[in-house]
């Protein structure tokens, strides 16, 4: 007569079940909010639990990897083998009660400041992190659809293996909330890279020699500030002074000096325009308009592209400061190497005039504007993707995985 197992058999039967799954299978999102603990399921949770990691990995056979540059202002996605195929604001409008999404990316930025009560117009992002979970959720769900829309087998529920740019100075908690939004919106797998590594891949800077290089990223929500070296970043500054902090002080310097109000959009036109960071040979000029603080009535008025820099030169002051500070912490040796490369800005902020100039003459070293600054973080986490031995070296350790 053949003896029963006995309950510790059965036990250890599950269990050994289980811890097998994941060697042949892709984690489940409970797999990467678990941060690999040992499971003991019950049977029926085992067979629901390989089920749903074979339809993620049926999913995402029919999936492109995308890398995303979540930021402030705008948000990138690049796609593996086509390039960059979104670029929109990171902006989204909904209905106030309902919570029903109306608009996101470029059509939503529309509505900021024309939109009545029912409506509200969110930017789920702020200095860099998410202020806003369940907007950042339906704005990336949103983009991860709408790249696959255009493959030639297009997946119901696509479970895209994704690598998202943070700013170098978050703290774990806004990590993993950036690591959830995008588990959340469908991603299959999610891993971060920060952004000063990822603009210095994407605009094809030798990370991995022994040499040093600095790299200077202006976006819209932080000035991200690295000193890079063998494949590693030495030292960073991570400043939340950036291009929303240039609107700001332009709608501050008109309204002290005009007693006119502007609005965000207005504010952004005057610092794309007419923003710039050293006196230039030709004065350029712009009529804007905006709300009389006394009269409560429109009202218009001509700046110069001198008045624009009057008020731009604080925060740009800032962040060259802050860049010279980095400097003096750094290494002799590698100061010497960044003295032969010279300092590398990407970002919006580097397309302000004049402002390569400034950082050189405020930092006493050459300074080089990389092709394309907009583009260069999601050009990085695309290029990541390509190769995953990069990708494990330079992925941010912790988290969700």
């Amino acid at each position: 007569m053949q003896d029963k197992p006995s309950q510790n058999d059965s036990y250890s039967q599950r269990r050994r079940i289980v811890l097998i799954a994941p060697v042949f299978l892709p984690l489940s999102n409970a797999g990467h909010r678990l941060m690999g603990e040992i499971l003991v399921l019950e049977e029926t949770s085992v067979k629901t639990y390989i089920a749903s990691s074979m339809l993620d990995y049926l999913l995402g056979l029919l999936s492109y990897d995308v890398g995303i540059d979540l930021g402030t202002a705008n948000t990138l996605v690049h796609v593996r083998g086509k390039g960059i195929v979104i670029r929109e604001p990171s902006v989204v409008a909904m209905h106030k009660k309902s919570k029903r999404v109306l608009a996101i990316g470029e059509e939503a930025k529309k509505m900021l400041g024309r939109n009545p009560a029912t409506i509200e117009v969110i930017r789920p992002l702020k200095d860099g992190v998410i202020a806003d979970f369940d907007a950042t959720e339906v704005m990336l769900k949103h983009y991860i659809l709408q790249v696959h829309e255009s493959g030639k087998i297009i997946p119901r529920i696509p479970r895209p293996r994704v690598v998202i740019g943070i700013p170098s100075g978050v703290t774990e908690v806004e990590r993993r909330a950036v690591q959830e939004a995008a588990l959340s919106a469908g991603a299959r797998q999610c891993w971060l890279i920060e952004e000063p590594m990822a603009a210095a891949i994407g605009a094809g800077l030798p990370i991995t020699d022994p040499g040093g290089l600095l790299i200077v990223d202006i976006g819209g929500g932080t000035s991200e500030i690295a000193v890079i070296s063998l494949g590693g970043i030495v030292l960073n500054k991570s400043l939340r002074v950036a291009g929303d902090e240039m609107d700001e002080a332009i709608m501050h310097y008109m309204r002290l000096k005009y007693n006119v109000l502007l609005g965000e959009r207005t504010a952004e036109e005057i610092k794309i325009t007419l923003g710039n960071a050293h006196a230039g040979t030709t004065e350029k000029v712009m009529v804007i308009r905006g709300r009389d603080l006394e009269s409560g009535l429109p009202r218009s008025i001509k700046i110069s592209a001198s008045e624009v820099r009057e008020a731009l030169m604080p925060v740009l002051r800032e962040i060259t400061s802050a860049v010279g500070d980095l400097i003096e912490e750094t290494p002799p040796e590698l100061v010497s190497d960044i003295l032969e490369r010279g300092i590398v800005m990407c970002g919006g902020g580097a397309l302000i005039s004049g402002m390569d100039k400034l950082m050189s003459e405020e930092t006493r070293m050459p300074v080089y504007i990389t092709d394309d600054p907009l583009t260069a973080v999601v050009r990085g986490c695309g290029k990541v993707l390509e190769d995953m031995k990069l990708l494990n070296k330079v992925r941010v350790v912790g988290g969700l995985r």
